[in-house]
């Protein structure tokens, strides 16, 4: 049997990662890693970090190159597809190859597994052709609790629901009419800025968690055009963004 770890880290803060995370850390014996490239060199760094800090036992790191996405894509599932097809193949290679009969492997997760991540999916196909191969997900703290936590929200008002969505859903549907308070992630298109609702209020959030946490909150209509530049400058400065918001209609007075 080989036992794969899928490990939840939190979304920067080196203290968000919990004791279950901490234990199923020092049951690895060989960690995978997709390498990004040099824009996220400080998302690896953190990596180690964590390993470096927290697992006092041997494990290798076994590295593989990420495979190209087309962003571009109009056919945006299909290229996700595709996409997630090439790395499901290189990491059912990483395992054949560098996983021995009895060992454990594990990834480690941005936020939490089971939030906008395809690492289990991808695993429980990997696992579908090869009986032998065990999967644990250990949930972390996601960018939306941390967001939360950041704002000193709570994200559910009483007798009432929230979404969590995606920047392109919100570009395409607009504020949900039956949802008072939406969370959005994944808005590389800053979607939040083509809304015109008049009774909105934005909880803004880049690097959530991080030494580089950037908060912004206010009137929607009054902040979106502030976060836009602040948020082109974040990325600007360091290469990438990872940014977080909650859309929230102000009650009726």
């Amino acid at each position: 049997m080989r036992t794969v770890y899928v490990i939840g880290i939190g979304s920067g803060d080196p203290e968000h990662l919990t004791l279950a995370a901490i234990a199923a850390m020092n049951r690895v014996d060989v960690f995978f890693t997709i390498d990004k490239g040099e824009v996220k060199s400080d998302l690896a760094a953190l990596r180690a970090e964590l390993l470096a800090r927290h697992v006092n036992g041997l494990f290798r790191v076994v590295e593989a190159p990420d495979p190209q996405r087309d962003r571009a894509a109009e056919r945006y599932e299909a290229a996700v597809g595709s996409w997630q097809g090439e790395r499901e193949a290189l990491y059912e290679r990483m395992l054949t190859e560098e996983l021995a009969e009895g060992e454990s492997g594990g990834f480690l997760v941005w936020g939490d597994p089971a939030l906008y991540d395809g690492t289990l999916p991808i695993l429980e196909r990997i696992r579908a052709r090869r009986p032998g191969v065990e999967i644990v997900s250990v949930p972390g703290i996601s960018s939306v609790q941390a967001l939360a936590a950041a704002h000193r929200l709570v994200l559910n008002r009483v007798g009432r629901a929230f979404t969590v969505t995606t920047g392109r859903r919100l570009a395409a549907s607009g504020m949900p009419a039956d949802v008072d308070d939406v969370v959005v992630m994944l808005d590389s298109r800053t979607a939040f800025a083509e809304l015109t609702d008049p009774d909105v209020d934005i909880f803004w959030g880049a690097y959530v968690g991080s030494s580089d946490e950037t908060l912004l909150h206010g009137d929607l209509q009054a902040m979106k055009g502030t976060i836009k530049e602040v948020r082109a400058e974040l990325r600007e400065r360091k290469g990438w963004i990872m940014d977080t918001y909650l859309l929230r209609r102000r009650d009726p007075r």
